[in-house]
């Protein structure tokens, strides 16, 4: 084997090492990313954001604080993109299931099933978004809520685009295609709330019946009737 083979297959082993290496720094840092979130939504949703610093963070995660500092500037940030990531996760849902489906009104029904499987699915993501809006006042500078909200205008957007497109094909009857759009995940929001409720004040013995009963009532306020 002479020199130049000799130094070619000694340079690629070396970058089949190295990037050996990069891969597992990329999937280290990423579980300690992922433990830092874990942590502090256990934290917020157990003790409120007021009892979750930076410290309990760390604590919880099994990190060292400043580990939680070089991925986040403070835990203002690590909620924020607890937030992000979960309503990002529910935008790619939502465009996937209703991808192919042609009629508006059966589009704005698979948001519906969307949010009520994300609230499942996704139970620790939609807690934490829950909480926030639950909440009387805003936390956030308003530059990361501008980024959080960025992220939430990116679902509206779909939705709005979809009861317009339902205008335009005569299907709805709508002047106000972004307001309609805010007012459907602000009811849908509330009846994954109520699902608390089944068993009790539901008259439906089946809590899917109910939803999807009261997804149709509001998709049915806006449809043009012949």
């Amino acid at each position: 084997m002479d020199k130049a083979v000799r130094s070619r297959l000694f340079t690629s082993a070396l970058r089949v090492v190295f990037m050996g290496a990069r891969e597992r720094r990329e999937r280290d840092r990423e579980k300690r990313r992922e433990q830092i979130l874990d942590a502090a939504r256990k934290l917020l949703l157990k003790d409120g954001l007021a009892r979750t610093s930076v410290n309990r963070i760390a604590k919880k995660a099994e990190l060292s604080v400043g580990t939680i500092y070089f991925y986040f500037a403070n835990k203002e940030d690590v909620f924020a993109e607890l937030q992000r990531e979960g309503l990002g996760i529910l935008h790619r849902e939502i465009l996937s299931r209703t991808d192919g489906i042609e009629k508006p009104d059966r589009k704005l029904e698979a948001c519906a099933r969307v949010y009520l499987d994300f609230s499942e699915e996704n139970a620790d993501y939609f807690d934490v978004i829950n909480y926030f809006l639950s909440q009387p006042r805003i936390f956030f500078t308003n530059g990361v809520k501008k980024s959080i909200d960025l992220q939430g205008a990116k679902v509206l957007k779909h939705m709005e685009q979809i009861v317009a497109e339902g205008v335009r094909e005569n299907i709805f009857s709508e002047p106000r295609p972004a307001n309609f759009a805010a007012f459907f995940w602000a009811s849908i929001h509330g009846l994954v709330q109520v699902k608390k409720l089944r068993g009790t004040v539901i008259e439906s013995e089946s809590y899917i019946d109910f939803y999807l009963y009261s997804v149709n009532k509001l998709i049915d306020s806006i449809r043009r009737h012949q």
